[in-house]
């Protein structure tokens, strides 16, 4: 092991495994991205993240990286981005492979709070004589942890909104025109970030209109074969057997959150056509909206696979009761180069809303991008660890 610890190392081969990390967005979920750097007398001698759901997490992969290039970890320094686990999943124990590999000294900086993990894997390192230290870089990768983090802390995924809009903060002219605000470049960045996450939701208002697939065509060098799960909020009323979410439904997941006051006989209709449902107790939609996350972040949905990041598309009812419930993590704000005005002409956040000012979601500027004329804002809640 190095003889002296430098914090400002620690914190720069820190971001470096942060960095490794983002390799595996949209492949590993439900997993956590993880990034791992071996480092001995100064020189990094391995890399590895965890690449897809199911393989070897990022401490192995380091740690055959280290063999490739012809280096043993024994005696070495590894900085892990989240607490090596040390249960038996799909893949065995990292504090294993760590121990066995002997190294000397691991960094963590964020502990795990998953009830099989959560310190568990600090206290087998540490009972193996292996010196541990945790709390580096942790903003930086809670950051990026943020949305595995939510779901195993409150079971609910992590929230995205998603809207494009004139520069005057119209979604469509008064009497209904929205395609399209905005141009090409940025509808494919939309069709990027459908390819990444898990669950897309729009509600009955933008299946009557527009009759949307909701399927993910991204285009360049890293297209993720995910299987995007579509989910439609019923209130009180399903989609009609003709739309293209239920025509494709044996093919492209498709799940209703359906309110007490639908039918049952339409529920029945829309799972012989392959649609799984989700049956809320509550009428009121923002309580919908908090049984929904529940189920949709947890292993008893329909799917049986729990849902780390969803977006929601619109409408503009579903978008006011996602905000007036305070499920708000991220915003995708796409603002177009085209000026509409009218004051029919509907905003892309409507009722309920919030109606008290210091009740307003409250989130950071992370990103401000270009594409073409239009301009992308990504918002995001402010990293919470603990």
């Amino acid at each position: 092991m190095d003889a002296m610890v430098d914090p400002a190392v620690d914190e720069t081969h820190m971001a470096a495994a942060v960095e490794l990390a983002w390799a595996g967005l949209g492949s590993v979920e439900p997993n956590p991205m993880v990034g791992c750097v071996i480092v001995r007398a100064g020189q990094v001698i391995g890399r590895g993240c965890h690449e897809r759901f199911g393989e070897a997490h990022a401490e192995v992969n380091a740690l055959h990286d280290c063999l490739q290039n012809g280096h043993d970890a024994k005696g070495a320094t590894a900085y892990v981005t989240l607490e090596p686990c040390c249960h038996h999943g799909k893949t065995p124990p990292c504090a294993d492979a760590l121990i066995a590999a002997g190294l000397a000294r691991v960094v963590i900086a964020v502990v795990d709070p998953f009830e099989q993990v959560s310190g568990g894997g600090v206290a087998r390192l540490k009972d193996a004589g292996i010196e541990v230290d945790t709390g580096v870089a942790v903003e930086l990768a809670t950051n990026q942890l943020a949305a595995y983090l939510k779901r195993v802390r409150t079971g609910r995924p992590w929230v995205i909104a998603k809207w494009a809009m004139s520069m005057d903060g119209r979604i469509a002219t008064a009497t209904g025109q929205s395609q399209w605000i905005t141009g090409e470049s940025a509808r494919r960045e939309v069709h990027a970030l459908r390819g990444r996450i898990d669950g897309i939701a729009v509600g009955m208002g933008t299946v009557l209109a527009d009759d949307p697939l909701l399927t993910a065509r991204p285009s360049g060098p890293r297209t993720l074969n995910r299987t995007l799960n579509r989910i439609v909020f019923a209130q009180t009323r399903v989609p009609p057997l003709d739309r293209q979410l239920v025509k494709t439904a044996t093919k492209t997941p498709l799940w209703l959150i359906a309110g007490p006051l639908v039918r049952d006989a339409d529920l029945a209709a829309l799972s012989g056509h392959g649609a799984r449902v989700i049956r809320c107790q509550n009428p009121d939609p923002i309580a919908m909206i908090d049984e929904a996350l529940l189920r949709l972040g947890g292993r008893d949905n329909p799917g049986g696979t729990p849902l780390t990041n969803l977006m929601v598309e619109g409408g503009g009812r579903l978008l006011g009761s996602f905000a007036a419930a305070e499920q708000i993590d991220e915003a995708h704000v796409y603002i177009g180069s085209k000026l509409i005005g009218g004051q029919a002409a509907p905003g892309p956040v409507g009722d309920p809303g919030i109606s008290q000012l210091n009740r307003s979601i409250s989130l950071r500027v992370g990103s401000v991008d270009r594409f073409d004329d239009d301009v992308r804002i990504i918002y995001r809640k402010a990293s919470q660890h603990r």
